[in-house]
């Protein structure tokens, strides 16, 4: 909005009354001013929110799964993703422009997992309150909330409106040089317009074309045509393929974010190195220079999508203010899906998505940790007879835990992890 009034008065007034209203127009002012707002509506606003919660006796229920400091977390807030969700938004309308596809794309994606992670959060206190009116001793189970599968119809339907509109989308293209006597319009590609451009003195002619293309590491020509995985003849298809494999990241994805928020700064802090890392990718991919530098696809509009990223990192680091060691509020299922599915989406976006397990492996090996211990005991249980395990305790911080670890040391480790994983994802740029 803010971006909005001050082109308007720049643009139509010879004499600004706002002087200075032209910073706006600069994507590094807006990007910074971004990440200081979402820092004040989280540190500042978020205590608020905290009280109301503490008044309104929204607590978390804590399951009795035998493990050190847990008897501390009972009746501390939860639904603080809230607080989250509002420092991305908020800095995203007053400073973004709204008429760019990706910002919209990006706003729909936040508020739509933070409204399925909030319902979730709210039945399961309902149901608390509900055996607490009964008299009955309350015992928190995975059947309280919302049910699983309603997770996933909601997961699916996101990734639908996401992968629909970045195949579809005629705001969604990429650059390329066209280089002399060289094709590069690939299969499933539509050309739509060239364009000649001034670098370092030179003139370089580029094709903007409309591709179903990724990121592929480590290989030599960098990028991955998804029409490639089907037979020539069935290249009208590719759609299909495109979504099928959007819906199935964002999928993943939020679900792992959703398993590793089980320690206190764990999942908030993991998103925000994650969020620094695709704001690197944003900016390299969206600006000429660098990209002719690496070798990289160059993709239009990114800018924008920049000051969405500030928010997010902002928000991320301003709520571990008071998620750190020891919480005084949790981001509940209303944070922790809007973080995976944000985080998804802004891969796909930014043509990173085969980077994903680099970049997310913390995500990943949760994921994984709770899948290998799921399936081992049910194979154990109906070959022996007798369920066995594979970790102490899944997802696999709760191994940890078992073993005797701090929570806040597993959790700083954890980011640690986190930050090599990043910086081997954007080596992946060169490294090939």
């Amino acid at each position: 909005m803010l971006y909005h009034l001050f082109d308007w008065l720049t643009n139509n007034w010879s004499n600004p009354v706002f002087p200075g209203s032209g910073l706006f127009k600069f994507i590094t002012f807006r990007v910074m001013l971004a990440v200081l707002l979402s820092l004040v509506i989280t540190t500042v606003f978020g205590k608020k929110l905290i009280v109301f919660l503490q008044k309104k006796q929204l607590g978390e229920s804590v399951r009795d799964l035998g493990l050190a400091g847990e008897a501390q977390k009972k009746g501390t807030p939860t639904m603080g993703g809230i607080i989250i969700i509002l420092a991305i938004i908020v800095p995203t309308i007053l400073l973004a422009d709204l008429h760019k596809t990706y910002i919209r794309l990006m706003l729909l994606c936040t508020v739509w997992l933070g409204m399925i992670g909030f319902i979730d959060d709210y039945l399961k206190i309902r149901a608390k309150r509900l055996a607490q009116q009964k008299g009955i001793a309350y015992k928190k189970s995975d059947s309280d909330g919302l049910a699983g599968r309603f997770k996933i119809v909601g997961q699916v339907v996101l990734g639908l409106i996401v992968g629909v509109t970045l195949y579809f989308s005629p705001n969604v293209t990429v650059k390329r040089e066209k280089m002399p006597a060289a094709n590069i319009i690939q299969p499933g590609e539509k050309k739509l317009n060239e364009e000649t451009l001034i670098l370092d003195g030179k003139e370089h002619r580029f094709v903007t074309v409309k591709t179903p293309i990724t990121t592929i590491p480590f290989v030599k020509g960098h990028e991955f045509n998804y029409a490639k995985l089907l037979p020539e003849s069935w290249e009208q298809y590719t759609y299909i393929v495109y979504i099928l494999i959007v819906i199935f990241i964002v999928t993943a994805v939020s679900n792992g974010a959703n398993i590793t928020d089980g320690l206190d700064g764990l999942a908030t802090g993991v998103s925000a190195i994650i969020g620094i890392c695709l704001g690197i990718f944003a900016y390299v991919s969206g600006n000429l220079r660098f990209a002719e530098y690496l070798n990289i696809m160059y993709i239009p509009n990114l800018g924008e999508l920049s000051i969405f990223i500030a928010a997010f990192v902002g928000a991320c680091i301003g709520f571990l203010w008071y998620n750190a060691y020891p919480a005084q509020v949790f981001m509940g299922d209303t944070g922790s899906l809007a973080l995976g599915g944000i985080i998804a989406a802004l891969a796909i976006i930014v043509r990173k998505e085969l980077l994903i397990p680099f970049f997310c492996f913390v995500f990943l090996v949760e994921n994984l940790s709770v899948m290998l211990q799921v399936s081992y005991f049910k194979y154990t249980k109906r070959k022996y007879g007798e369920g066995r395990r594979i970790f102490l305790m899944s997802p696999l911080h709760h191994h940890y835990q078992k073993l005797g670890y701090h929570e806040s040391k597993i959790a700083v480790r954890f980011w640690i992890v986190t930050i090599l994983s990043v910086v081997m994802a954007i080596v992946t740029l060169k490294l090939r």
